[in-house]
């Protein structure tokens, strides 16, 4: 027999004929979709997503000795948008984000301060269409893991629990740094990982205004990239090494909360941020631009002495590039002060 192709109804047909020819374009083009996609997945790394997410009260006061343990889920899925730079349409995610989190109180200084370390581990399923053809991509493991160092420099002394009682809060001002480290799982070769391989710093501004029942929080904050030594090198598609940078991204973010009872309360949240165009190998990548905003709310549920349960809720309110996404989340907290009970 020749080397011919055999259809299902056992027709020999030539390697040159037609049916060879729509088999090889159609593997060609799923493979651009997975590159495509790929390429835009990569520009927007799920420690952004992480790090976007709003977080009400985060200059809150607690008293030396605080502890946490913290349990996060949270379901993000919607669109992508491409701003025309790539030919994908219909681009959906569904990603899946647990993170275990510790917490812990101290004085820095006389100054009320706070350390947080974070470890998450996301599930992601993406899809769309390139060139008529649709293609699905499976991401899993662990992202990088991010270490947060917190202090108050106005209104926000370092305080026993006993101390705490008789003080009311007016007005905090604070500032935080929080550092993500390339610990997430990382493939060179494979354009789209759940780690990043390189280091990200976000130091932020927070404002806080207590009044009755009301809280005002807004923060300001910056995040820095440094650059990727190894990105997307070493395949099929680039034999060589290459290094992808991005600039710096801006961003701010304003909540306003209404106590209902003593650790129950409502929050109305609202963030925004632009910047961050990538670049590769020293070279701008045109449209990466990002301009964003999300709108939603959360509450805090307490379970009793020492537990609470947060619930949020967030959906992108403006999008110029990147995802287009509504995130559900669910916290559960254990906290104590010294040792746990």
């Amino acid at each position: 027999m020749s080397g011919g192709l055999v259809s299902r109804r056992g027709q020999i047909l030539s390697p040159t004929g037609g049916h060879l020819q729509f088999l090889v374009r159609r593997m060609i083009t799923k493979k651009l979709f997975k590159l495509a996609l790929s390429a835009l997945l990569a520009a927007y790394p799920l420690k952004v997503i992480r790090g976007q997410n709003l977080t009400p009260r985060a200059y809150v006061i607690t008293p030396v000795h605080s502890n946490a343990v913290i349990l996060t889920y949270s379901f993000n899925d919607g669109g992508i948008l491409l701003n025309n730079v790539l030919p994908v349409t219909n681009g959906t995610a569904a990603i899946h984000i647990s993170v275990f989190s510790y917490y812990h109180s101290l004085s820095f200084f006389g100054r009320s301060a706070n350390i947080t370390a974070s470890l998450p581990y996301s599930i992601g399923n993406f899809q769309g269409k390139f060139m008529d053809s649709e293609t699905k991509l499976y991401r899993s493991g662990l992202v990088d893991s991010s270490f947060r160092f917190s202090v108050n420099l106005k209104g926000g002394p370092a305080m026993s629990w006993k101390e705490m009682q008789s003080w009311q809060q007016k007005t905090i001002v604070g500032v935080s740094l929080s550092v993500f480290a390339p610990t997430g799982q990382y493939d060179g070769a494979r354009l789209i990982n759940n780690g990043t391989n390189r280091w990200a710093f976000r130091p932020v501004l927070g404002y806080s205004r207590r009044k009755g029942h009301l809280v005002l929080d807004a923060y300001a904050a910056i995040w820095f990239f440094r650059t990727n030594p190894e990105y997307w090198s070493h395949n099929e598609f680039y034999a060589g090494t290459r290094s992808q940078s991005q600039y710096p991204m801006g961003a701010f973010e304003s909540h306003l909360s209404y106590d209902v009872k003593p650790r129950l309360w409502l929050s109305f949240d609202v963030n925004t941020w632009f910047g961050g165009q990538t670049s590769l190998n020293g070279t701008p990548t045109p449209n990466t631009f990002q301009a964003s905003s999300l709108v939603g709310a959360t509450a805090s549920i307490p379970l009793g002495k020492h537990q609470s349960l947060k619930v949020g809720y967030n959906a992108s309110d403006y999008v110029q590039f990147g995802r287009n996404f509504r995130n559900i989340s669910v916290a559960w907290q254990y906290s104590w002060i010294g040792r746990p009970e």
